[in-house]
């Protein structure tokens, strides 16, 4: 039986934290090595230069520390295809004609795009790029005919307009070549991850991250900086566990549920202190994130080896999105010297 294709991947703007990890890594790990699937893992340097163009000094950088951490965390080029948008040009000539058949306000409509214009606060100076994004993930996925994409639930109108562009395209030039994909959603409880200071979102730009390269005790200063319940303010006072971003981790990160049970009732009944469960807290995020650190820090010591590894997969990706755009060209008739 045929292995579904897979993709999925993440912009280099930075180091990634455990919001990551635990929306998407971990779980992508998984899905890896279940066997059942052929992964294609893209590392969106081009995406994210649509609202990076004059910092590209920033995607650089990020690059590496990407690869390190998707290294250090299980994904493994020996069952999964990592590789990096920029080096596929088939990408950029299937955006093109993509382009063709989709509206300017069709884009303006897509609620992922305007939730995200007004977070950037772009107001009448959108990039292009950006607002072309939707077009150009429909190439990066019909590219490998891809059809399982791991996203979270604010992103299925994004792959709800990838499936309009294929069924435009395949009815158009009269042909099935290229693939509807489908969302593949994390499991319950192991979406988006809150930030330290209780944000709804962990966020790099808001600094309240845990980064998978944080050494142990950065670890440590930023758990016990962590935001818990303001009139929590003697160990005798009862405390309260909703929106304690405390509890919310050790929902997320500690196996023994029977033990975190029991740390809220006493939390809320009084007689746990703040220091205390934080102490614990780290304790469990370290029994995580020790071995992901060890690693990282063993892959960081061969940088030339990464860049490698992301030359080769770049070169796999390249050879499969050649074929997908060879076939768009004859769909479309372009391709004119072909029997010549």
């Amino acid at each position: 039986m045929a292995k579904e294709i897979l993709l999925t991947g993440d912009r280099p703007t930075g180091k990634l934290h455990i919001g990551h990890y635990i929306g998407s890594l971990k779980n992508r790990v998984k899905l890896q090595n279940s066997g059942k699937y052929d992964p294609y893992i893209m590392i969106a340097d081009t995406q994210a230069l649509t609202d990076n163009a004059r910092n590209p000094e920033k995607i650089r950088n990020s690059l590496i520390q990407v690869a390190l951490d998707y290294l250090a965390v299980g994904l493994d080029p020996n069952k999964s295809t990592i590789y990096v948008q920029s080096q596929i040009p088939a990408l950029f000539e299937l955006t093109a004609y993509y382009m063709d058949l989709v509206t300017v306000a069709r884009l303006e409509r897509n609620p992922t795009v305007k939730t995200e214009i007004k977070q950037k606060d772009f107001k009448d100076s959108i990039p292009v790029g950006f607002l072309n994004y939707p077009v150009s993930q429909a190439a990066d996925i019909t590219a490998f005919k891809a059809t399982i994409i791991p996203v979270g639930d604010d992103q299925e109108p994004m792959l709800e307009q990838t499936r309009e562009i294929v069924r435009t395209f395949n009815r158009v030039y009269n042909t099935d070549i290229l693939v509807e994909p489908k969302g593949y959603f994390p499991p319950k409880g192991q979406g988006r991850l809150p930030g330290l200071d209780g944000n709804a979102k962990m966020s790099k730009s808001l600094g309240n991250a845990i980064y998978l390269a944080d050494d142990a005790k950065t670890v440590q200063k930023k758990v016990m900086s962590m935001y818990t319940d303001p009139n929590h303010i003697h160990v005798e006072d009862p405390g309260k566990i909703e929106g304690n971003t405390v509890f919310t981790y050790l929902d997320v990160f500690d196996p023994d549920k029977a033990k975190v049970a029991e740390l809220k009732e006493e939390y809320q009944k009084g007689g746990l202190g703040d220091v205390k469960i934080k102490r614990y807290l780290n304790k469990v995020l370290e029994a995580e994130l020790a071995p992901i650190r060890e690693r990282r820090e063993k892959f960081a010591q061969d940088e030339d080896a990464v860049y490698e590894m992301l030359l080769e997969g770049s070169k796999k990706a390249n050879k499969v999105a050649n074929e997908t755009l060879q076939q768009v060209r004859d769909a479309i008739g372009l391709n004119y010297f072909k029997n010549r």
